[in-house]
């Protein structure tokens, strides 16, 4: 992808009245569920069956955004409230408070707001229609309160086809340095799809509610990338990880028997290849325990079902930490998995 140079604006008050006010909801892309307005990643009425950490990770609104068109306004106005980032050096209270809008072509500006608990930011927009995303700063949990047209008005963006992925903290994007460049939001802008991220970091290791709550959800296209965890956070063994696997297929196939559905296996995490867990396990032995039960349940009949080997994808100059990628290892990623649903024919669901 191709990225036209950004500009840099820092937040303007609002100085324009209350008029032209719109509802953010039709506006709003990458919504899971909404709870009295507010998106979470979680379903509200059963949360008592998640583990603790993936219901704090649900509260953070990875990966929803706005879409709209614009043919006539000069810019868009977006009144929101956030949490205000902890103590921090200055730096990284702007990177945590930044609004990024992009086209499908790339980066077309950052306004970065005042690290406070709410407010209006200006964003300036080129000629042309558009669809336009603005990403918000997931950081702060923001919450879309209103958005107007300035010089013109706005329009939801068409739909698009909703990809559900479901992970932990790689899918949700850690080490990313903007929301947009999480693995899942560059698949997800390769592909013109609607792309809902449920990356729970910490978690994401099979959790069969979760497996229930996606069956529930609607999806065109679904992804899950899980396993890393059930090497040392809960630690698993290769029968253990593949009867998890072959469960959590199951119930999502109760509520999604044709959809098509790709299973990315745990990528590169060189501490853990070849080293034993607490149950004796390598991350290479549940890797493929993983995929033995994809391959299997395709070989059973599974012809809306897809696997993508995740070791090889990633180098270990990829990795910012050992574990998660960096911008352009999270790029890669997408990339070789928006490719991987192409050549599965999943881009025409």
């Amino acid at each position: 992808m191709t990225h036209r140079q950004p500009t840099r604006r820092t937040a303007v008050p609002d100085t324009s009245g209350t008029t032209g006010w719109l509802d953010p909801e039709p506006f709003l892309r990458g919504v899971a569920w909404l709870d009295r307005g507010r998106p979470v990643r979680a379903d509200p009425a059963d949360t008592m069956r998640l583990p603790w950490d993936t219901g704090r990770r649900a509260d953070l609104p990875i990966g929803v955004r706005l879409e709209f068109t614009a043919p006539d306004a000069a810019a868009v106005e977006i009144r929101y409230r956030a949490e205000a980032p902890g103590p921090a050096p200055d730096a990284m209270r702007n990177l945590a408070h930044v609004f990024a809008l992009w086209d499908r072509s790339g980066l077309l500006g950052e306004v970065w707001a005042d690290p406070a608990a709410g407010g209006v930011v200006r964003i300036p927009l080129p000629a042309g229609p558009g669809p336009f995303t603005v990403h918000p700063p997931e950081a702060c949990s923001p919450r879309v309160l209103a958005l107007r047209g300035i010089g013109g008005p706005l329009s939801p963006a068409p739909p698009a086809p909703r990809w559900v992925v479901h992970g932990d903290s790689i899918t949700e994007g850690w080490w990313s340095t903007r929301p947009a460049h999480g693995w899942p939001a560059v698949a997800g802008r390769a592909l013109g799809w609607d792309t809902v991220n449920l990356g729970y970091a910490g978690a994401g290791r099979g959790e069969l509610a979760t497996a229930e709550q996606l069956a529930r959800l609607p999806a065109d296209v679904l992804t899950l990338a899980f396993g890393t965890n059930c090497w040392a956070c809960v630690p698993h063994s290769p029968p253990l990880l593949y009867e998890t696997t072959r469960a959590f297929l199951d119930l999502v196939r109760q509520g999604h028997p044709r959809t098509p559905l790709l299973l990315l296996s745990p990528v590169l995490r060189p501490d853990a290849e070849d080293t034993p867990n607490r149950l004796g396990a390598t991350l290479g032995d549940l890797r493929a325990a993983m995929e033995r039960a994809v391959r299997d349940r395709i070989a059973a009949g599974d012809a809306h079902l897809a696997l993508l080997p995740g070791r090889d994808l990633l180098q270990p100059g990829h990795l910012a930490d050992g574990l998660h990628p960096d911008d352009e290892g999270h790029r890669v990623l997408g990339l070789a998995v928006a490719t991987s649903l192409r050549r599965a024919g999943f881009d025409a669901a």
